[in-house]
């Protein structure tokens, strides 16, 4: 288009990937045992480098989160491509929204980091949380298709359930099975 620019980015310099690098990895560690608004400092400490360096790479806490997000992210854009050449589309429609409640539920907080990013165009998270949300509407057309799903049911709406699964989740400690048997309570009513 006219008046486009490529942007490109320069490569790091050996050290400052480490650094970035190092920063990833404990992000990944602290999300895990504190959530999502687990200090930013606290993260530069334990990475070895000053929060200066942490702001350089990532200016906001958003930029750590979708960083941190992003192995786990690909994992699942990997499971809905195998989702969509699945012959059951109901039950491929069920495992995404099962695998995307567990990524949503990666770390406490996660939902409500989401949810304001799905309104924030700003957001490092609004684009993978388009990718997200494009594959559910994907499944759940193929779904609605193959006859399992009501055709008045919206992409959106599976998004949200599977956020709020993941939320609950979060809070209430469910276990896989638990996260299994709500969603098969929630699609009895999609049928």
């Amino acid at each position: 288009m006219a008046g486009d620019t490529i942007t490109q980015v320069k490569p790091l310099r050996a050290d400052a990937q480490r650094n970035y690098d190092k920063i990833v990895q404990i992000a990944c560690e602290a999300f895990s045992e504190h959530g999502v608004q687990t200090s930013l400092d606290d993260i530069a400490k334990r990475a070895g480098v000053g929060a200066g360096t942490l702001y350089r790479h990532f200016p906001n806490r958003d930029c750590l989160l979708a960083a941190a997000l992003v192995e786990s992210r690909q994992g699942l854009d990997q499971k809905a491509e195998e989702l969509l050449a699945r012959d059951d589309a109901g039950e491929a429609l069920n495992d995404w929204l099962i695998e995307l409640a567990r990524h949503l539920s990666s770390y406490d907080g996660l939902p409500d980091s989401v949810a304001e990013a799905v309104n924030d165009r700003t957001s490092p998270l609004t684009a993978p949380c388009g990718v997200m949300k494009d594959s559910t509407a994907l499944l759940l057309a193929r779904a609605q298709s193959a006859g399992a799903v009501r055709d008045d049911v919206k992409s959106d709406d599976l998004f949200v359930f599977a956020s709020s699964l993941a939320w609950a989740a979060n809070k209430s400690g469910y276990s896989g099975d638990d996260l299994r048997r709500v969603l098969n309570l929630f699609i009895a009513g999609l049928r």
